[in-house]
Order: structure tokens, then sequence, then C-alpha cells
């Protein structure tokens, strides 16, 4: 038999009715869903807001945000050319809106002239739900283009859980993006965890965490727990570095 026959052969093959055990013939068409179509979403230009997107920050003002520590009031942070940055010592800034699950695009910036080295180098923090002040789940900001720090504090880490599968870093000085897929924790009615939160993050374009399942709240010392919560706040971490924001947006899922 020739190659051409044969492939001939196996392309029929594929196109003949399939039959099932008891002989029947199967008809495709039982197995085509139409009438859940997906609704229609324009997507953003680059990294573009899509157009279903609830804009964080669009260049301008800082009116989705608010301090962590008062969220009423107007966020202290530094707006200008389009971006922000943290006024260090002013404390965590958060978004006035409340979150489950969802996908958000985020664009960071350390500064080009760093001194410091390990977690005193552009240290911020994206905390996915923040459940406090000080509190929540974080993503760790870092530069770690060449600086060394313990691997679950690095860039890209869910702070002192998860290491993240490479250091995709850029230079300082750079812009990166974060693109993260959020599912926040379940509780009982009685507080009890009913499923963990779990995470999946692309830093520049590159995964670095794969639906990982949370242990609980990123805590420096000790262990990390669970405690029963809702719809949270995002929040940008001062850690007394004046790392800066861009295009910011989220989709709730």
């Amino acid at each position: 038999m020739t190659a051409k026959i044969s492939a001939a052969i196996v392309g029929l093959s594929v196109m003949l009715p399939c039959a099932a055990q008891d002989g029947r013939r199967l008809d495709p068409t039982e197995t085509e869903v139409w009438a859940a179509e997906p609704r229609g979403v324009v997507p953003g230009a680059s990294a573009g807001a899509p157009s279903d997107a609830i804009v964080l920050f669009d260049g301008k003002d800082l009116r989705e945000w608010g301090p962590a520590a008062s969220p009423a009031n107007p966020a202290d942070w530094v707006v200008a050319g389009g971006v922000f940055s943290v006024r260090p010592r002013s404390g965590d800034i958060q978004t006035r809106r409340l979150f489950t699950d969802y996908q958000l695009h985020l664009e960071w910036r350390v500064p080009a002239s760093l001194s410091g080295s390990g977690q005193a180098r552009g240290n911020s923090g994206l905390f996915l739900a923040s459940t406090g002040v000080d509190s929540g789940y974080e993503l760790q900001i870092l530069d770690c283009a060449g600086n060394k720090t313990y691997a679950n504090g690095q860039a890209a880490s869910i702070y002192k859980q998860h290491i993240p599968l490479v250091n995709a870093c850029a230079a300082a000085g750079e812009w990166q993006t974060y693109d993260v897929i959020w599912t926040a924790p379940r509780f009982s009615a009685d507080g009890a965890l009913v499923s963990p939160a779990y995470v999946t993050a692309l830093h520049n374009g590159v995964l670095v965490q794969n639906h990982v399942a949370l242990r609980g709240e990123s805590v420096y010392a000790g262990k990390p727990s669970y405690r029963r919560h809702g719809p949270a706040p995002i929040k940008l971490q001062d850690h007394g570095d004046a790392v800066s924001f861009r295009n910011i947006w989220v989709r709730p899922l």
C-alpha cells in the first residue's frame, strides 16, 4: 500500500460515523453544545485592559485606591507621568472594591538605582486578598536580577510558601508584568476551611506559579494559617522602597 493511499484511508476513517459498543451509529451532533455560547470580549491592545475589565489605574489618579489603615481616605502615593509610586513610610494602599476570584494584570518597576541587597532591594508586595493591615496573601515584588535572597521570598514567590518555578526578573529600572489568576479560599459557616486559595501567576509572560494551593495567609515568621473571610481588597505594600506601578486591571471571575 502506498503512503498516499494509506493517508487517504486514514483521512476517510476520521470522517466516517463512529459506532457505539451496541452497534448503534453515533451522531457527532449529539455532543455539540450550541446554546451556551460564550459572551464576546474585545482583547486589549498588547497588555491593555479587555472590554470587560475593571481598570484599577488609568494613569491619572488613585480614585480606586485608599490607605489600608483607613480605606475611606485618599491614597497618599505619588502619581506622575502615567505612573504611581510608593511614598515610602506612608503605608500600604488597597482597592476600594472587594473581590473574590479574578484575573489581574499589573506592571511594576523597582528603581534603577538601588544600594541595598537581599530583601532591601526594591521590596514591595502584591497582596491578592488583604485581610487587614499587614495581612493577606502576598505575591512578592523585589529586584532579583542578580540579587540573591531566600528562594521563597524572591520576586514572584508566594511569600514564604511557594518558590517560583523560574527567575524571570528583568533588570532594575525596567518595567515588569504580573498576570495572576486568583481563586479565593472558601469557608463553612463555622469558619472551617472548605477549599484553599489557588494561584496561577506569570512573571513577564513566563509561568512561575502553576495553580498552587496556599497553606494560609503570608506571614514573616511562623507557619501560615487561614482565618475566615469573604470578598477582600487587593493591596500593594509600602516596604520603604519607591516601587512604581502602572496599567492595572482586573476581571472578576
